[in-house]
């Protein structure tokens, strides 16, 4: 694509623990002991699973109540969209538009790009692959910011306790929640991005 070799011309590879950069036929990295691979071993697989599994998850998470909330008598369930659409309506615009993007876009926005790699990758296009690595960068920046949604019901829960006036507890679909965002982490840790590149050759 632009000239610049590839680590296996030069006969080496990359340590993924601590980024030495070793012989290509050694076993073990010299530094840290950790075994060599020129690619995360089932990369494309282990990503797949990861990422199916945080689909599955999602939908409980988003159907299932995330909060319980006792109000002077009043009890009521929240899943995370009518959480939102309280917020709005009380006039927390802010608090709305927050809790949205980080339990609702962020998440699809993970499944939708994580997808397109995997299949961009196993299909070995050459499409947009500069674009397509800084995607990835950009999902392992936002990704552990789709934890915001179970830390604010922490926070409330730990908050707004007025002993008799006032509780809330968190329920069954936080878990759910919080399942997805570790299953969308560790999806996003497999993916190795460079078999995006590895498309410019054609044996790899």
């Amino acid at each position: 694509m632009n000239g610049i070799p590839f680590a296996r011309e030069h006969k080496v590879t990359l340590c993924h623990v601590c980024n030495y950069v070793c012989p290509q036929d050694a076993h073990d990295c010299p530094r840290c002991d950790s075994a060599v691979h020129a690619r995360k071993p089932n990369s494309l697989i282990r990503t797949w699973a990861f990422l199916i599994a945080g689909l599955i998850f999602y939908v409980p998470a988003n159907t299932l109540p995330v909060m319980f909330t006792t109000l002077l008598g009043s009890a009521s369930e929240n899943t995370i969209m009518s959480g939102v659409i309280e917020f709005a309506e009380g006039g927390s615009w802010d608090i709305a538009i927050l809790i949205f993007v980080a339990s609702v876009l962020v998440p699809c926005i993970k499944f939708l790009v994580l997808g397109t790699l995997l299949i961009t990758c196993q299909r070995r296009s050459q499409w947009a692959m500069r674009e397509r690595s800084r995607l990835y960068r950009f999902i392992e920046l936002i990704g552990y910011w789709s934890m915001l949604d179970v830390l604010v019901v922490a926070l409330v829960a730990a908050l707004v306790q007025f002993r008799g006036l006032s509780t809330i507890e968190p329920r069954l679909g936080i878990l759910f929640f919080g399942l997805v965002v570790v299953m969308t982490m560790l999806a996003a840790m497999s993916f190795d991005p460079r078999l995006i590149w590895d498309a410019e050759v054609e044996d790899v």
